[in-house]
């Protein structure tokens, strides 16, 4: 336990001696591995869905608007996960859906398991040009209301978990649809699609009353951007209720709560407060999550899963 300690205080403070922003996941993020990570499906004893809807930015005028529904489960053998994700972007003028399916290969290693996951599935992209406020109406660019995009892409993660740790490390959407990047797809008049990075890790600190501490951190990078670092830290109170703070380096400082209504279902909320400059003309962001398991093993459990 002490060793996965250093191993987390080393790795956590490579993540907090970078400094950066790019555009900011799902503030529940630690609560829905999946999409970070394939190799993250079956990672539990029982079939897991979670629904997350968030607000950005609220009241930025084409601010981002953002939501994702996923599952995932193990087959009987316990040794392959299967998972599936649906999520939808829209900013500004272009909207974004995404459809990947996951699979996940678990090996047992001392007092966890180590997997490797795949996943495959495609994006569509839209943008919508006569939404936009034109000067220039000779521009080519503006000749046709909208630029439409079906780009298909497959992403790879391996990740180590047990009882009270775990760490991640995965690349989403490996094909690059971007010129500014190695090993890109040259496709014309495409939307572009950056290779992104994520290391990830967190572990349980028990303590000798009913209180639990979770800290965790994310760390993403793309090629041609700076690094971006998230630093969370949740308290797990009577196994119920889940009370935490995240920062997301030099773009917000989020508040966090989830409520465990019983073994299947779980609830929960967050509130982004803005660090950069767009707090000037927004009250900050808001996100809601519904997560729902079911299966034989949900009520074999003493205790919820941490991770």
């Amino acid at each position: 336990m002490k060793k996965k300690f250093y191993i987390f205080i080393v790795m956590a403070l490579f993540a907090a001696s970078v400094n950066a922003q790019q555009h900011p996941l799902f503030s529940h993020y630690m609560f829905n591995g999946l999409f970070v990570n394939p190799a993250y499906a079956g990672s539990k004893e029982f079939v897991s869905t979670t629904l997350i809807a968030r607000k950005q930015w609220t009241g930025f005028e084409g601010a981002p608007s953002s939501q994702i529904a996923s599952l995932h489960a193990p087959l009987n053998n316990q040794k392959v996960g299967l998972g599936a994700v649906i999520s939808n972007d829209k900013i500004g003028i272009t909207s974004q859906t995404d459809f990947y399916g996951s699979y996940a290969y678990h090996i047992p290693m001392n007092t966890g398991k180590i997997s490797m996951g795949l996943s495959g599935g495609f994006s569509y992209f839209k943008s919508k040009f006569s939404e936009l406020t034109v000067w220039d109406t000779d521009d080519p660019v503006y000749e046709t209301n909208s630029l439409s995009n079906i780009l298909p892409n497959f992403g790879a993660g391996v990740y180590y978990y047990s009882n009270k740790f775990y760490a991640g490390l995965s690349v989403p959407q490996l094909i690059s649809y971007d010129p500014d990047q190695p090993l890109h797809v040259e496709v014309e008049k495409v939307h572009k699609v950056s290779r992104h990075y994520y290391l990830t890790s967190g572990m349980i600190i028990a303590t000798a009353g009913e209180l639990k501490f979770r800290p965790s951190f994310l760390v993403k990078y793309a090629s041609n951007a700076p690094l971006q670092y998230d630093l969370n830290l949740n308290m797990l109170i009577s196994d119920i209720i889940w009370v935490g703070a995240s920062y997301r380096s030099s773009d917000a400082i989020t508040a966090i709560l989830e409520y465990q209504v019983n073994k299947k279902l779980r609830v929960g909320y967050s509130y982004d407060y803005t660090l950069s400059e767009i707090r000037s003309y927004s009250s900050g962001s808001h996100e809601i999550v519904i997560g729902y398991d079911f299966g034989f093993n949900v009520l074999k459990m003493k205790t919820p899963r941490y991770f």
